[in-house]
């Protein structure tokens, strides 16, 4: 991973951390369950931006390389692993 993207990734979870403790303080509080469940939702898309792009990354580096590299297995590899994440993802 890029040193800018491994930085950007590392403040986004870092902030998405304090948001699933703010959400564990919530409930301990017994806040509205309507305001937990946004909360989870603006998590959850945090989440989904790290891995949108976690995944850039992996394509602009291992995939490019795979593909430069003109091995034609490690080009199937990496397209294999692509697409298996991307499969979960949509789960």
């Amino acid at each position: 991973m890029r040193k800018d993207i491994k930085a950007s990734v590392g403040k986004r979870l870092g902030r998405i951390e304090g948001q699933v403790r703010g959400l564990s303080k919530m409930v301990e509080e017994d806040r509205y369950c309507i305001d937990i469940v946004t909360q989870i939702s603006a998590v959850r898309a945090a989440l989904r931006r790290v891995e949108e792009e976690v995944l850039k990354d992996h394509v602009a580096h291992c995939v490019e390389h795979a593909i430069a590299s003109g091995e034609k297995a490690d080009q199937r590899e990496k397209i294999a692993e692509l697409m298996a994440v991307i499969g979960r993802a949509e789960r």
